[in-house]
């Protein structure tokens, strides 16, 4: 009887357990090869890499061989759970030959990475990684499997184990593994293709790169200091140092740093031979931004610019097996990616976020807008793998911002001697802030508001004016009202998808362009708050941080022309103004520096540290970054992942789309790029409450069913009727 890895599904027939272990063997070999043509680590943790590899993908599914198994994956259509975990075969095997990392990757190769406290309780650690529900069974029917494997497939060589894979190294492991299984399953059901293999050719990228920057130079009509200082940043970031590995760039807002930075990392990927360039951005509305000046920059001739710069907007990992096909992965030359995709991949513990780790070696990362990546109480580990990034697997990073904040100075986030330089020259840096105090309008202060007062307020001031609210229901309500009176405003949050966001941006930037048209007012959410090109006479922020403020002055007189703009902070007091809670101590923080008249004193980078300063002060961040420390010191992997979260919700995708909805229902090929675009995040209670039903072949997905605004409201226009019927304290949810 053949031995089956896969049942077989609507007109796919099964696949043959050889034909799996041999390609989940070689591919998950070529992923750790690919990776470790960047190590520079120990040579042990070299061979324990690949021995671990060699072992646990040979091994991986060797519990399929359970004759009940074989018996349910012989029935075509089959695709639940097998009656034997099919993990703990290979698991129990390679614990017995004392090889731990092997052992460890088949045990994890499902079910994602471990608590070790909680394995340790397994009858007093006697059965740790093991199902305790069928250890005795397997144990007996071990030596029956190990036939039935040599009858199709060699052993793996196996040794015991002198160094123990964790932390990052085993999560790397894992990926190798993982995708390598992913991949092979999802090709034979026909949901993937081979990898397809991109030169990167950095070297006519930065050429191609150059040709444009000189062509926005002379198409630029603005003349002067401005545009002469962004000349020089980007030669300055071009012919820049590639010593050390780690680089800030604490250039103000609107100086060209999306192309400069760039430049310097194609420079570095050129001469370091690298395989990837990342550029990781805090709001999705900068993605789309980012990902068009890149494609019109260095997209060569002849190439598919999808395939050259990869958008990875919001979650699209998903690890159910009819799922993977929309996974999106890290296999482009270059890949603009959000903050919550890059840094929650290096801390997680699901084998669906992890399965892209192992393409991060030998990769230069862009941070911009580093001030918003992440809370500051995950800083200090991030910080650590960062580190061990640069250090042992080839990596290079730029951090930047209008608004740095230099925590690797303090103490408390990090003890490394890593040396961190400027990637601009001090002389250049010292006229950039110069310039940036002349342009700056230092923010006056509002008291609290209601929604018809702030209405009356923004229409009062000279356009086109910017809102920027803290929740996706305020700035709703508040376009919402707007509109109701006859004026003139645009809505931008994500209420609406990435593609409708995309051409409400292209829509304001061509309003912000025609000067005669100004009575105009865009009500956003903080998705407009950095890195995208605006300039607006009037900018309204409501309270939330110092540096929200100061990046709020970036969207009003960005480019130094107008020296009459003002940035307005506020606060509202309105029941349908709801209160994002996550933002109480930044406020306070806030006003401790209007009061102190900080604010009008302080040059914005300074404000900023300040601020930090101030944060760092309460004892619970420093807790909080030092519990995440040791829970991964502990192997506490699934705490790590809880903890880490950039941001603390429970969000589900949920398909927009008709077009898109239709196409899933019937088991059409979907591919990632048309998913994203098409669907937004929703709070999985907001889901439940709903009632919004999921896909049933794509569990992981659900899809719109109420009304749904492309041009203005976004999901907002069938959730606004609910809204109006509470008040705050009867609604309460952060939409």
């Amino acid at each position: 009887m053949v031995l089956l890895a896969h049942s077989a599904q609507k007109g796919t027939p099964e696949q043959c357990y050889r034909d799996h272990v041999q390609a989940v063997s070689r591919k998950s070999l070529a992923n750790v090869e690919g990776a470790l043509n960047f190590f520079s680590g120990e040579e042990k943790e070299k061979d324990a890499l690949l021995h671990a590899i060699g072992s646990g993908a040979s091994l991986h599914d060797l519990g399929k061989v359970d004759e009940k198994n074989q018996v349910v994956l012989a029935k075509p259509g089959f695709g639940g759970r097998l009656p034997v975990n099919h993990v703990d075969a290979g698991t129990s095997w390679l614990l017995g030959k004392r090889a731990l990392n092997g052992a460890l990757l088949v045990y994890c190769h499902h079910g994602g990475l471990f608590s070790f406290s909680a394995e340790c309780k397994k009858q007093d650690g006697r059965l740790a990684f093991r199902d305790t529900n069928i250890a005795d069974e397997v144990d007996e029917n071990l030596h029956e499997y190990i036939a039935k494997h040599r009858g199709v497939f060699d052993l793996p060589e196996v040794k015991e184990d002198t160094w123990a894979l964790k932390g990052f190294s085993l999560r790397l492991a894992l990926s190798c593994l993982v995708d390598a299984d992913h991949h092979d399953t999802a090709c034979h059901y026909g949901g993937e293709s081979p990898p397809k293999t991109i030169a990167p050719k950095w070297e006519k990228r930065l050429e191609s790169l150059n040709q444009y920057v000189a062509r926005i130079s002379v198409a630029v009509t603005e003349r002067g200091e401005r545009n002469r200082l962004r000349t020089e940043l980007y030669a300055a970031c071009a012919d820049g140092s590639i010593e050390p590995a780690l680089k800030f760039c604490d250039a103000p807002v609107g100086s060209g740093k999306t192309t400069a930075v760039m430049a310097h990392l194609l420079a570095v990927a050129s001469a370091r031979k690298l395989r990837h360039v990342f550029v990781v951005l805090p709001y999705t509305n900068i993605i789309e931004q980012s990902v068009e000046v890149y494609r019109k920059a260095i997209v060569l001739e002849g190439e598919n610019p999808e395939e050259i710069v990869a958008a990875h907007y919001h979650q699209a990992d998903f690890s159910d097996i009819n799922s993977r096909q929309l996974a999106t992965l890290w296999g482009a030359p270059v890949t603009v990616t959000s903050a919550v995709q890059f840094f929650e991949t290096l801390s997680n513990s699901k084998t669906s976020r992890l399965r892209k780790l192992h393409e991060l070696p030998g990769s230069a990362v862009f941070v911009d807008e580093s001030h918003a990546a992440m809370p500051l109480h995950i800083w200090p580990q991030q910080w650590t793998w960062m580190q061990e990034l640069t250090r042992k697997w080839g990596c290079y990073f730029v951090l930047a911002s209008g608004s740095l904040v230099k925590f690797w100075e303090y103490s408390s986030f990090s003890t490394s001697n890593n040396t961190v330089s400027s990637l601009l020259p001090d002389s250049l840096r010292r006229r950039l802030k110069d310039f940036e105090e002349q342009r700056v309008v230092y923010p006056v202060r509002k008291p609290p508001l209601d929604r018809n007062e702030l209405i009356k307020l923004v229409v009062s001031k000279p356009g086109p004016r910017l809102i920027i609210l803290n929740t996706v229901q305020s700035a709703a309500v508040i376009a919402h009202e707007m509109k109701k009176r006859n004026e003139n405003v645009l809505h931008l949050s994500t209420a609406l998808t990435p593609k409708d966001r995309k051409r409400i941006i292209d829509l304001v930037s061509r309003l912000l362009a025609h000067k005669t048209m100004a009575d105009w007012t865009l009500v956003a959410t903080s998705c407009v708050e950095a890195g995208v090109d605006f300039s607006f006479k009037t900018a309204f922020r409501e309270s939330c941080s110092v540096t929200s403020l100061i990046q709020t002055g970036g969207r009003a007189n960005r480019h130094g022309m107008d020296m009459e703009s003002e940035i307005i902070d506020f606060r509202a007091r309105d029941p349908f103004l709801n209160k994002h809670p996550a933002f109480e101590d930044s406020r306070a923080i806030l006003d401790q520096m209007f009061d102190e008249g900080l604010l009008h004193s302080m040059s914005p980078v300074e404000a900023a540290t300040e601020s930090v300063r101030r944060e760092l002060a309460r004892n619970d961040i420093i807790q909080k970054a030092k519990s995440i420390q040791n829970e991964e010191e502990r192997q506490e992997y699934r705490k790590v992942e809880k903890l880490t979260k950039l941001i603390d919700t429970d969000t589900r995708t949920v398909v927009i789309c008709r077009n898109i909805i239709n196409r899933l229902l019937t088991r059409e090929k979907v591919s990632s790029v048309d998913l994203l675009q098409n669907s937004v995040q929703l709070w999985s209670n907001k889901v439940q409450n709903l009632g919004l039903q999921c896909f049933r072949y794509f569990p992981e997905l659900y899809y719109w069913n109420y009304p749904y605004d492309p041009n203005f409201m976004g999901y907002m226009e069938g959730l606004l009727p609910m809204v109006y019927q509470y008040t705050d304290d009867e609604y309460g949810l952060v939409i």
